[in-house]
């Protein structure tokens, strides 16, 4: 079970999109740069946190900006925005229905409440994780690197 990277990506980009805030415009090409990804994929990124309303991004000349506190967002909100199928693409069964046996055939309606109990605590989980609160640990990384001298 793994969380799509395309989530770390946004939240590396949020970050950087506050981090950011009133110093450079944050275009898809200085993201790109900081995550090491293609721009078309932070494009893709950008456009998903826009469509759900976490930022804006300025028409024309860019620079992406948030829309609303971070403590505000959440790491569900983020990822329910990347992926239209929710938690259910974390966890999936793989397909059997058509098979001559029975447990086969009644595997996923053994399943759904595990799985079900399974998602509404990852999403309580990642509910009470905000943008805020990984902001702090960014800056107490920073801080910690500052101190063993390792900041560039």
């Amino acid at each position: 079970m793994q969380l799509s990277m395309k989530c770390s990506i946004a939240v590396h980009c949020l970050i950087f999109i506050h981090e950011a805030k009133g110093k450079a415009k944050v275009t898809s090409a200085l993201l790109a740069q900081s995550t090491g990804c293609n721009p078309v994929i932070i494009r893709t990124i950008l456009s998903a946190l826009k469509k759900a309303g976490l930022i804006s991004v300025a028409r024309g000349t860019g620079g992406a900006e948030l829309c609303q506190d971070p403590a505000d967002i959440n790491l569900y909100r983020i990822y329910s925005a990347l992926e239209p199928k929710g938690l259910s693409s974390l966890i999936g069964i793989h397909p059997c229905d058509d098979r001559p046996c029975p447990v086969a055939h009644n595997i996923r309606a053994v399943l759904r409440r595990p799985y079900q109990e399974i998602e509404d605590s990852i999403r309580q989980t990642m509910e009470a994780i905000t943008l805020a609160s990984m902001l702090e640990d960014f800056h107490r990384c920073l801080e910690e690197e500052k101190q063993n001298g390792t900041a560039d």
